[in-house]
């Protein structure tokens, strides 16, 4: 989780400005966290706390509120200050973006892609928009219980259809703002695919352009898991960014699941 996170920070500041290279300093002053960070903390507190749809559904909305102005999306917004508690059918990006404490703390994949698809579903029930949040679980829990690159990229292509042997490099150059998840996932996947460490799988996700920080929450969450953790530097320059309610809830789900013990 703090590795999407991680992801989510990095990348917070080239989402309107887009960089297409993986030379950049990491963390600047303007890196700080967006809506992936809060609504991936809010999906976390509810698998801590755990509770029937009803209470994930308040969690969203009472986060969202708490944390405002964070590039939350419009009809997500809209969602959030109605009395609506079921979904608007999106396939948009943001049920992937949330999703990685799920790929975390289960305990079988398929116990990863139903509670991905309750996590999803609450907003984003389009076929797209669940496929999305199932696919990026699941390529975590499989890096998480010691699955290869080959073998992660096998399943996510067969189960899901999505298409990852294009190169990065041939990606990059013709990559836009995509807040799809059919557009988004499957290039968040593959640059953690040619990565070699967890910073390097971020790097490359940011390179990507287009919606930075949610390719590169995407992207870290799955190297983290792949890698055994963050480097104690990017986790302490990721967890100085959060805010102590956010980094209350990060360090309760690590000691409540301890995903590297």
């Amino acid at each position: 989780m703090l590795g999407a996170i991680a992801g989510d920070i990095i990348g917070s500041r080239f989402e309107w400005n887009n960089i297409k290279t993986t030379e950049f300093t990491l963390f600047t002053p303007e890196s700080t966290f967006t809506d992936d960070s809060v609504l991936t903390v809010a999906v976390a507190q509810w698998v801590l706390d755990g509770g029937p749809l009803e209470v994930y559904i308040s969690l969203l909305k009472e986060y969202t509120r708490r944390y405002p102005g964070r590039g939350y999306g419009g009809f997500f917004m809209t969602w959030v200050h109605s009395d609506q508690t079921g979904p608007y059918n999106s396939w948009g990006n943001g049920s992937a973006m949330r999703v990685s404490p799920v790929g975390f703390a289960c305990n079988h994949l398929d116990e990863v892609l139903e509670k991905a698809k309750e996590t999803a579903m609450v907003t984003h029930d389009h076929p797209e928009g669940i496929k999305g949040a199932q696919a990026t679980a699941a390529a975590i829990f499989l890096a998480r219980t010691g699955k290869d690159k080959e073998a992660i990229k096998e399943y996510v292509s067969t189960t899901f259809g999505y298409n990852l042997d294009e190169p990065i490099d041939q990606v990059r150059p013709t990559y836009r703002f995509d807040v799809s998840c059919q557009g988004t996932v499957p290039p968040a996947i593959r640059a953690f695919l040619e990565s070699t460490s967890v910073e390097d799988a971020i790097r490359l996700a940011v390179s990507l352009g287009g919606d930075s920080d949610t390719v590169a929450c995407i992207t870290g969450g799955i190297a983290e898991a792949f890698f055994g953790g963050l480097p104690e530097a990017l986790k302490q320059e990721t967890l100085k960014r959060l805010d102590p309610g956010l980094k209350k809830v990060v360090n309760e789900f690590y000691r409540t699941y301890e995903p590297f013990s």
